[in-house]
């Protein structure tokens, strides 16, 4: 089996990549297409020259890498937005693919925290939303997830026909090998847990700046929570 896992920034992606790499039958890949992302289209986020030196910037590289089996499975961390035009995408027709998602008020707040005024092209709801009209696959909430994270865990493997693993909930704190470069920037909290952290509040509030981008990205938010998966049943 091959996941690939689709989810914007600042969702709870790292973490259920921590998740399935805690399985003894699956490899994982962090963001495999970043750095081919960031040579194409020049955009300037932190750590870009890192990124750029220690990470493959040839798509069709990259897609060779995502087409190969893990050991026995593959668990891919994948951005919709990493994916420009003229990127291969064929690899994915083979696998399991599931787009994670969470509020965009969430997102907005958590991403404004280490990179300031998110656009809605930085959190990807629509090209999250346009991948999904074009591949399909299962939709779950990272809300859902922190809120019942074994019935939700069960709920999706049963879902893709995988037998569930309770190590899935637990995963030595600190980086872990398949980590970017990025991690250093991006990943502080999680590599200070040992499992999902708990339910989330209530919407936080964004600021004035952000109000707009948070109006246009909840249409494709709202239209991907219509659709996806409500429980461990």
């Amino acid at each position: 089996m091959r996941i690939a896992m689709w989810s914007g920034p600042r969702n709870l992606s790292t973490a259920m990549m921590y998740s399935f790499g805690a399985r003894s039958d699956f490899a994982a890949m962090d963001e495999p297409f970043y750095a081919a992302y960031l040579a194409r289209s020049g955009a300037n986020h932190p750590m870009r020259d890192d990124i750029l030196k220690h990470h493959e910037t040839n798509p069709d590289k990259v897609a060779l890498a995502c087409a190969k089996a893990g050991s026995p499975h593959l668990y891919m961390k994948h951005m919709p937005h990493h994916m420009l035009d003229g990127f291969p995408m064929e690899w994915a027709a083979d696998c399991v693919n599931i787009h994670l998602i969470r509020h965009p008020a969430r997102v907005i707040a958590s991403y404004a925290a280490k990179c300031e005024a998110p656009t809605l092209e930085d959190i990807g709801f629509r090209q999250q939303a346009e991948l999904y009209e074009r591949i399909g696959g299962l939709i779950i909430d990272s809300t859902d997830i922190r809120a019942d994270p074994e019935g939700m865990l069960r709920g999706l493997c049963r879902a893709i026909d995988l037998a569930f693993d309770p190590a899935m909930l637990r995963w030595p704190a600190g980086p872990r090998p398949e980590d970017g470069v990025w991690a250093a920037h991006w990943y502080g909290a999680v590599h200070r847990s040992t499992g999902f952290a708990q339910a989330e509040g209530p919407l936080p509030k964004v600021d004035a700046q952000s109000e707009a981008v948070l109006a246009r990205a909840l249409p494709y938010y709202q239209m991907l929570s219509e659709r996806k998966l409500n429980g461990p049943c």
